[in-house]
């Protein structure tokens, strides 16, 4: 290597040092742009060499690692074999010599080392798998020093962890593929490793003040953790999932289940070592009780759930260690796995189940009163007593589940510790978070208590009756006090929960058989909530408290889930006790009460977003149902809405400079249940819809009105937004049905002015007419120019926001998304819409001159050439517009297509060549889709030229043909991709790639004869007999046209050709470089 001299070192080391020492932002940023051009430099491996041998700071050190691990993982241009096994090394003999390095160093270095290793874990050098050596690489680590150790173990766990990881710079099945064999060649070697370490450990005393043996032992559990934390089976489950996933252990690491000791170890070590380190070892416990069920046989799942028992046992018995939030957390979690792997039945045949389940109830009740110790633990707790309580009916064992005990003890726990919190958040206001105020959470809380409150309901009853008499004493006894105002009074915080626990439990009938018994238990609490709505819906008018009503809104979606619909009995005995204390006869009165809680909301409540925002979405979830829309329509309350949606009465349909889009965008909710309410019994009555109309199309004409005055400007119409009014216009969208009447409104001039006046905001106008457009929504009179007329409006509203948006000139990478690609996507999509609505026929435009159809398809070109190729893929809607618009294109107006300058045309088929690799399945078939129907084109038209016609090809056609004879590299680059995911890809879109292929092949013939040359010859000789017979079967009795019985026959040899060449390439070290390929 050349030397770059020691100035250039210099340089380099302060350039490290301004980017990670120095506060000027400045800079950083030009020392950030530097060491930029310096990894991309062709000398910038020797440089990294020079940096790790003779640099002098810890950052150049870094820089160099990081700049190695770039270089190794870049998909184009790749190291050489051997280049990258002389990094391993070096690397490795780079850690053994300096084991004094700063930390960040070592672990960028085992970065580096991982990375090379998952990238080159099936390169071979003579006949060798020269990566796959980790456990030796590493040995003369652990046999050294306590320093030398712990690099040896987290090289172990970092390796694990990289190769655990999918990255998106490559293939997934590749990262299957690699994740696989090392799970079946090493995964089991590298944990059997680190438990026998452990072990050790464990049997000396450690001296844990010194700081390289207590970072050894952390180093152990976390790649034990990483090992029992491995996608065994490419599941690639989220964080989010992770409470409700099984460990699928590998069948051949039954025995280190089956022995005890690996389980009793972990619970040795957690009572053994300080609490800094047991939530690492409760998180490997967690791993261990969630192995799959098939692992083990009947007894030896019983033998394993007994030790997993007492384990526990033996935790809560000693639960000094739980005060410490993270062991808790991690002991909260391992509570929950007991149920989610482990049947009810199972559970109450281990011999210790009476003491352990009454440890934990304890547990639970003791948590469950220090609400604010760590609260995000309960989830667990109350998700362990849910499936324990909703596994009652069903248990069949003679032993006792004694949860009818414990299960009340938890549900009083719950309701007490939530009901004195509000005492304690009064108390200590800025001290402590109400819970209350995170609506998730409580929601969360509240669909587990409503199972495991309805286990042994009389209890939960008796309590929330005897409770509530409480509180609404307490509260009558406050509305008389002046002194106190309604936000302060813990009796209305405590009202609050009351009423979210009702509505809970409520909805938990859905979870068990209810009795009628159990339905005069919900009459009896509905009543009592009901009068209390009563009693604060009077006193509105002087004050209210949002959070009752949010949690009153709460307790009416869980009633409207059980008690309105179909599915309930109308004998039900809650309708008997609604009638005998509040004069609720049937369903149509308790409707009733429903729209007059929903109006009062609307009329008090209309600039709280919160509140309005959950009465809209009750409303809307209302004029779902068939059989209670039949009922609703006949209340006054509903006709007085239908009629009178103003913001004269509802106050959040008003224009406000403070409105925010959340509180818009109730617009759309509330009119979205308007028209399901209006459509019932429409029919055919015009003037019903009319009246309907009047507030919109006056609103509109207020708009018009202002748009046509001189002193208008664009400037102030920004700060007045006019986006509430095309919220509304959204929802009627979403529901109407008859379209005609719809699309003569927003003919009207008004209307029409409002919709395309002004600039900004025709993207959310774009949005919104997308649906009207969509096929076989709009049905006009066969003597109608409606479809006509709408095409030609829908192509000047396209022109000239295409034209705005070409006069922006350049934009900031950062904004470059808002401010044009977002508009450019709607419009692509608004233009799909109007091409395949089937409401006009587009060659009326040609034969009488009308430029519209010209118009629109022209400033989709423009608006395309103004994307780079790139952005089309980064950003995931615009390629999905640009797509689908493609494929309509292709499919109706392939002589647009044809007729474009060659420029162009290279462009379309660029992008189609880049979306056929694309990530996105929809991307993916897309293009095929396009690919096909070019590809028909150019195979029909030469048919064509061959034979003796007397009509001669049209202009367009005989250009497109002469353009891809000059470029044939286009198409053949198209036909290997094709070919290569079909051969080498998890190809998820098999029969979409086959429907081009065909004619690519027939295109290309000589092409696909020297590729499949190419692929049998790189295979090893045993085996290109077979690989040749494969490329045989794959054309027979295929004839030479694109009849579709002739694309059916070979979609089914392509089928398989794809199984016999995947037989074929197994076991075989050889293969077919993908990129040889694609050369």
């Amino acid at each position: 290597m050349r030397d770059p001299g020691r100035k250039s070192l210099a340089q380099l080391e302060n350039l490290c040092k301004q980017l990670y020492e120095t506060t000027d932002t400045t800079t950083r940023l030009q020392a950030e742009k530097a060491l930029v051009e310096f990894t991309n430099s062709p000398d910038c491996l020797s440089k990294c060499q020079l940096l790790l041998e003779r640099g002098s700071s810890s950052y150049s050190q870094l820089l160099a690692a990081t700049c190695l691990t770039k270089l190794v993982s870049r998909t184009n241009n790749p190291l050489p074999l051997e280049q990258r096994i002389d990094i391993r090394n070096y690397v490795l003999n780079y850690l053994a010599t300096r084991p004094k390095l700063a930390t960040f160093v070592t672990q960028a270095l085992i970065q580096l080392y991982a990375r090379i290793t998952k990238l080159g874990w099936f390169d071979c050098q003579k006949d060798d798998y020269v990566f796959r050596n980790a456990i030796t690489d590493v040995t003369r680590f652990l046999q050294d020093s306590v320093e030398y150790c712990i690099i040896g173990v987290t090289i172990l766990s970092q390796l694990t962890n990289e190769i655990n990881q999918a990255d998106t710079t490559h293939p997934l099945t590749k990262h299957r593929k690699i994740a696989s064999s090392f799970r079946d060649s090493s995964l089991f070697d590298i944990f059997t490793l680190s438990c026998n370490l452990l072990k050790q450990a464990s049997g000396k005393n450690l001296n844990l003040n010194d700081e390289s043996q207590h970072g050894l032992l952390m180093q152990l559990l976390k790649l034990t953790h990483n090992c029992l934390n491995f996608d065994f089976i490419g599941t690639s489950t989220d964080e989010s999932s992770d409470d409700l996933c099984t460990v699928q252990i590998p069948t051949s690491w039954r025995s280190a289940f089956l022995d005890s000791s690996t389980l009793q170890l972990f619970f040795d070590l957690y009572h053994s070592i300080p609490p800094s380190f047991s939530p690492l070892v409760l998180s490997c416990l967690v791993q261990i009780a969630s192995v799959r069920r098939s692992l083990f046989n009947n007894a030896e799942r019983a033998k394993f759930l007994s030790h997993l028992v007492d384990g526990v046992k033996r935790i809560l018995e000693n639960p000094q260690s739980l005060s410490d939030p993270n062991n808790y957390h991690e002991f909260c979690r391992l509570l929950a796995r007991l149920k989610s792997n482990y049947q009810l039945g199972e559970l109450v045949k281990v011999e210790n189940y009476p003491e352990v389940i009454r440890l934990i109830a304890n547990f639970t009740v003791t948590s469950l009163q220090h609400w604010e110790f760590a609260p995000n633990s309960v989830h667990y707790l109350l998700s362990l007593w849910q499936r324990l309580a909703a596994s009652v009916p069903y248990v069949k064992a003679t032993e006792p589940h004694m949860l009818e005990t414990y299960t009340p003890e938890v549900t009083k726990a719950y309701i007490t510790s939530r009901l004195e919190s509000v005492h304690i958040i009064l108390r200590n206001r800025d001290g402590l978070e109400d819970p209350l105020e995170d609506t998730g959470l409580v929601q969360q809380q509240l669909d587990q208590l409503s199972t495991i409150g309805r286990c042994e309901y009389e209890k939960t009853c008796a309590l929330l009756v005897g409770t509530r008499e409480e509180e609404l004493k307490s509260h009558l006894q406050w509305k008389l006090s002046l002194e106190v105002t309604l936000g302060l009074s813990p009796a209305v915080g405590r009202l609050t929960w009351l009423v979210y626990i009702i509505g809970a439990v409520i909805g938990g009938r859905v979870s068990f058989a209810s009795t009628d018994e159990q339905d005069a238990m919900d009459g009896e609490l509905v009543c009592r909530v009901l009068q209390l709505m009563n009693l604060t819906d009077s006193r509105l008018a002087q004050a209210g408290n949002e959070k009752l009503e949010l949690a009153m809104l709460s307790f009416f979606e869980q009633f409207r889930k059980i008690y309105i619909g179909d599915q309930v009995q109308k004998s039900s005995k809650l309708y008997r006790r609604l009638s005998e204390v509040l004069g609720l006869n049937d369903e149509t009165m308790v409707l009733s009460v429903f729209i007059g809680k929903i109006i009062t909301n609307l009329k008090y409540w209309g600039r709280c977003e919160p509140i309005t925002s959950k009465t809209l979405q009750l409303l809307n979830d209302l004029s779902i149902g068939y059989p209670s829309v039949r009922k609703l329509v006949k209340l006054s309350a509903v006709q007085f809405m239908l009629n009178n949606h103003t913001s004269e009465h509802f106050s959040f349909l008003g224009i406000n400079n403070q409105s925010n889009l959340t509180d818009m965008r109730c617009r759309t909710t509330f009119y979205t249940a308007l028209g399901r309410l209006l459509m019932v019994d429409l029919g055919e009555d015009e003037d019903q819809y009319e009246q309907f109309m009047l507030p919109l199309t006056a609103a509109f004409e207020a708009v018009a009105q202002m748009f046509s005055t001189n002193s208008f400007n664009e400037q102030e119409a920004k700060s007045r937004p006019l986006s509430p009014l095309y919220l509304c216009f959204r929802g009627l969208l979403f529901f109407f049905f008859a379209f005609f009447w719809l699309f003569e409104w927003v003919s009207l001039p008004c209307v029409s002015l409002s919709l395309s006046k002004i600039y900004f905001n025709q993207i959310r106008i774009f949005k919104y007419l997308c649906p009207l457009l969509r096929s076989q929504r709009l049905q006009f009179d066969v003597s109608s120019p409606n479809g006509i007329l709408l095409f030609r409006e829908t192509s000047k509203m396209i022109t000239m926001y295409g034209n705005r948006i070409l006069t922006l000139g350049e934009v900031p990478k950062d904004q470059v998304y808002a401010l044009k690609l977002k508009g450019i996507s709607i419009c692509f999509s608004m233009l799909k819409a109007a091409l395949s609505g089937s409401y006009v026929n587009f060659g009326v435009f040609r034969l009488y001159g009308d430029d519209a159809l010209d118009n629109a398809l022209q400033t989709f070109i423009k608006l395309l050439l103004s994307i780079p190729h790139s952005d089309l893929l980064d950003y995931p809607k615009l390629s999905q517009s640009y797509y689908s618009l493609l494929e309509v294109l292709t499919q109706d107006h392939m002589n647009f297509i044809a007729s474009l300058e060659p420029r162009v045309i290279m462009y379309i088929l660029s992008s189609i060549s880049e979306g056929l690799t694309a990530l996105d399945t929809m991307v993916c078939t897309g293009c095929c889709s396009c690919l096909d129907h070019i590809v028909t084109y150019l195979f029909k038209q030469l048919s064509r030229s061959t034979k003796k016609r007397t009509t001669p090809l049209n202009q367009e056609s005989d250009r497109f043909l002469h353009i891809m004879q000059q470029h044939p590299e286009m198409i053949q680059q198209m036909l290997s991709t094709v070919l290569n995911i079909i051969i080498f890809e998890d190809c998820r879109n098999q029969w979409s790639m086959s429907r081009p292929l065909l004619g690519l092949i027939l295109l290309n013939e000589k092409y696909f004869s020297d590729l499949r040359n190419s692929i049998v010859n790189s295979q090893p000789p045993e085996k290109q007999q077979a690989m040749h017979l494969c490329f045989e079967n794959l054309m027979e009795g295929i004839e030479r046209n694109l009849l579709t019985k002739n694309r059916d026959r070979f979609t089914q040899n392509l089928s398989a050709f794809r199984r016999e060449v995947n037989d074929s390439m197994k076991n075989s070290t050889y293969g077919v470089n993908s990129n040889d390929m694609m050369s």
